[in-house]
């Protein structure tokens, strides 16, 4: 069982109970709730509106994936979960 933190409020959760967000290593795509046969950059988000709101404002994705992430990410995001 192993724990990730939220970008979005910093606490620590189960990874199973998380959002994942996948920056793939090899074209860059931005992948939500990969499978674990997925390799690169992550960053994991609650099932939370409030965290996905504040993730997107202090820009914490963008920076824990080292690219732009598109606005559009938010509102799938919000609309998904």
């Amino acid at each position: 069982m192993s724990e990730r933190k939220c970008a979005g409020c910093g606490q620590l959760h189960n990874k199973e109970e998380m959002i994942k967000i996948t920056r793939q290593t090899p074209h860059g795509d931005l992948i939500i709730n990969p499978d674990s046969k997925v390799f690169g950059r992550s960053v994991y988000l609650c099932y939370n509106n409030n965290c996905i709101e504040n993730a997107f404002k202090k820009n914490k994705i963008s920076k824990a994936l080292k690219t732009s992430v598109p606005q559009e990410l938010k509102g799938k995001l919000i609309n998904e979960f």
